[in-house]
């Protein structure tokens, strides 16, 4: 059993050492998606995540899959794509779309945990200076890729990302690693694709204590919106 959260009161998680095995990192249901809420779950590591028939469920899970932005890894083929400047990054300039485009279905997925109700309480944050988007764009000018996530402090926990060509989210991805001045990147669960972009996985402990000490300073250097 896992506790409920009650929306009328103030936001308390239970410690994340509370937190289930199996599902890996499920701690609580219920509460709210207003800012005060997410804000709270963010600082203490935890994320909400759930579909259109739950209640909002929130995560700690461990371990905890984390890109450093010094150990981004560039692999020689995207090194050579990438000097061929197919593409140009941009921040903030499209949040709403890049959430949209992340929301679409995947191959072999019947849906999306990216419901109305995430759309609205990630747009107000975004709105409110949180929550950041990456946007990747061709030659063309078509929006082909990019990410989104929300900063607090010296940490950018990313949320999801998409890419419609070649390297888009991957191109995303290199410019918040290199141009974010971010101490940690936050990516939740282990993928394969992620691993090969020299994310990792660390343990909760480390991770709870690393976000303790970085969501007090501010970013080395900020990417200025376009």
């Amino acid at each position: 059993m896992i506790p409920w959260l009650d929306p009328d009161q103030p936001p308390r998680f239970p410690p994340t050492r509370a937190a289930l095995e199996e599902p890996n990192g499920l701690l609580a249901a219920g509460g709210s998606l207003e800012p005060e809420w997410l804000l709270a779950a963010y600082r203490k590591g935890i994320f909400p995540w759930f579909s259109d028939e739950e209640p909002i469920l929130w995560w700690s899970p461990a371990p905890r899959m984390v890109l450093f932005p010094e150990e981004f890894h560039s692999s020689r083929s995207l090194r050579r794509f990438l000097r061929r400047e197919p593409y140009r990054i941009t921040v903030d300039r499209r949040f709403g779309d890049v959430m949209l485009a992340c929301s679409e279905p995947r191959p072999g997925q019947p849906g999306s945990w990216i419901t109305g109700p995430m759309l609205r309480a990630y747009r107000r944050l975004h709105a409110l200076g949180h929550a950041h988007s990456w946007e990747c764009w061709d030659r063309e000018g078509r929006l082909v890729g990019g990410l989104y996530g929300v900063a607090i402090g010296s940490v950018f926990f990313g949320e999801s990302m998409f890419s419609r060509a070649d390297n888009a989210s991957k191109a995303s991805l290199k410019a918040l690693s290199e141009q974010g001045g971010y101490g940690m990147i936050d990516c939740q669960m282990y993928t394969d694709h992620l691993a090969s972009l020299g994310a990792r996985e660390i343990p909760r402990s480390e991770f709870e204590a690393r976000l303790e000490r970085l969501m007090n300073r501010a970013p080395q250097h900020q990417a200025k919106p376009d």
